[in-house]
């Protein structure tokens, strides 16, 4: 198979189908576009669980895999609270590479106020690169709803904050910047390679939540295009989006243009896709916030799911592998 996440007809057939729910205090399980699972513990707090690897950098990797998993969380509507860590790493890796990477998750945990509470480290000859997993752990009070993508309606406002394939972005920058300066800017490579700085999605759930959101999706692996997929397929609706309409940084624009990639397909954790009844009042308390945002588009009855870019139209495509690994 590809390299990346399972096609979806594979995950289905081969995974979701494979499992069944049996226990009464588990209240949302496995499932297409669903990232989070949740159980009630008690009549207070229901807590939320989401697990993440980090496979397509040898960079950061610490860093990107708290923020990846606390996005999770925060995308159901959960309060992140803790991470446990597997780390499973190569036979030469050396002991100040394995202290980085914990450094680097500690930081976001402490920007995030989550704690790192234990998991499992390991050398083997299975990797050839750090590979980490990561379980996150959130928790809502048990009055306040698990967002949902199967509470959109029809009729939804599609709103996307900051500016898509940040990620990716700076991975590329990261870890291909020698390649990138026989044709790009110093400057705009180090702009690039700072995206990082903006790939936690915690304080836009917050925002949004409040604001009345029905439900939100973090952009991760397969970009834009698969978020959008995703979301419509959990719901069970169609959608309309306006290609134009989707923020993209140029720095993004100028790294993907030197590789041969498709932004729209590019790893893009840092971005929040939010469906919302109401698209100017959810822009508006988004951009309140400091937290850029844009209307995209909106959910529709059926199952088409269309692209407009100027005058060319045409249907969003399954999910395909992320343009990040082709590279």
């Amino acid at each position: 198979m590809k390299i990346g996440k399972l096609p979806e007809t594979v995950l289905e057939r081969s995974v979701i189908r494979q499992t069944g729910h049996r226990r009464p205090e588990v209240l949302a399980g496995p499932g297409i576009g669903i990232d989070c699972s949740a159980i009630q513990v008690n009549d207070a707090e229901i807590l939320v669980f989401s697990t993440d690897p980090i496979t397509g950098t040898g960079s950061n990797v610490g860093s990107l895999a708290i923020h990846v998993t606390a996005n999770d969380l925060a995308a159901s509507g959960a309060d992140p609270v803790a991470v446990m860590l597997t780390a499973l790493l190569p036979e030469t890796i050396e002991e100040p590479q394995i202290r980085a990477i914990v450094q680097d998750a500690e930081a976001v945990c402490r920007e995030l106020n989550m704690e790192i509470i234990g998991g499992h480290t390991e050398v083997t000859c299975a990797v050839r690169e750090p590979l980490l997993s990561v379980t996150g752990i959130g928790k809502i009070p048990a009055g306040m709803k698990l967002l949902s993508p199967a509470d959109i309606q029809p009729g939804d406002a599609l709103v996307l904050t900051k500016w898509i394939a940040l990620e990716g972005t700076a991975i590329l920058a990261v870890d291909h910047a020698e390649k990138l300066k026989t044709r790009l800017p110093e400057d705009l490579i180090h702009t690039a390679a700072g995206f990082i700085q903006y790939l936690s999605v915690v304080p836009d759930a917050r925002t949004a939540r409040e604001a009345g959101a029905r439900a939100m999706h973090d952009v991760t692996e397969g970009g834009v295009f698969g978020a959008l997929w995703e979301m419509a397929e959990a719901a069970g609706c169609g959608l309309e989006v306006d290609v134009k309409a989707i923020p993209i940084r140029q720095e993004t624009v100028e790294v993907c243009e030197f590789f041969d990639v498709n932004p729209y397909q590019l790893m893009s954790s840092g971005s929040m896709l939010i469906a919302a009844k109401d698209g100017t009042l959810m822009t508006d308390a988004l951009q309140a916030a400091g937290i850029p945002a844009v209307v995209i588009g909106r959910m529709t009855a059926g199952n088409d799911r269309i692209l407009r870019n100027g005058e060319e139209v045409r249907y969003l495509d399954r999910p395909k592998t992320d343009e990040l690994y082709r590279v």
